[in-house]
């Protein structure tokens, strides 16, 4: 029996990954709404029209982008949780908190997060995949710790505020304001 090679990811595939990739950066930078296709393929190394091939638009190209940023913090929570020391839901939620802090500490996931919630304000489409990425996340967390609808909702909670800390840099700013939000909070 011949050893099984393993998968080549075809030239679409690849290209798809690549511009993914960089679309992810752009997004993060300058957002849904300041962000081109002609941007992103140009710094992709490629030209628009292959673009659409691989996503019909820019609102799909984005709603990959966002759901790929889901499957990124949902690998980390389930990874952390695997690791927590002690099985109650205390322990759960403070090892995924740890590790989406640490997570969070990579700006471009951020702020797509941060981006993709901007848009889902007026774009129905990113609004429907920011949805059902918490639903998939909320429905992980409570699965995976065990938690009370409470703490469950905490931990989202101090996932925000972690947002607003670390998007503003308030942890970087010596007054009473900042302290009070950052109290508690460590980013990495």
């Amino acid at each position: 029996m011949k050893p099984e090679r393993p998968r080549q990811l075809s030239t679409a595939e690849e290209r798809r990954a690549t511009v993914l990739r960089t679309a992810i950066g752009a997004f993060a930078a300058r957002g849904y709404f300041g962000t081109t296709t002609t941007e992103v393929a140009k710094a992709a190394g490629i030209s628009q029209a292959y673009v659409y091939r691989l996503f019909p638009s820019k609102e799909s190209l984005f709603v990959a982008v966002v759901e790929h940023c889901f499957v990124q913090v949902r690998a980390s929570l389930e990874r952390a949780a695997a690791e927590a020391r002690g099985s109650s839901a205390e322990a759960a939620l403070a090892a995924m908190g740890e590790s989406y802090a640490k997570l969070i500490g990579d700006s471009d996931l951020m702020l797509i997060q941060l981006q993709a919630q901007a848009a889902a304000a007026s774009e129905p489409a990113v609004r429907e995949a920011v949805r059902q990425g918490y639903a998939r996340l909320v429905e992980y967390v409570r699965g995976a710790s065990g938690g009370s609808e409470q703490q469950i909702q905490e931990f989202f909670a101090r996932g925000m505020l972690c947002h607003l800390i670390a998007s503003m840099g308030a942890d970087q700013v010596d007054a009473p304001w900042s302290r009070t939000l950052s109290a508690g909070i460590r980013h990495y």
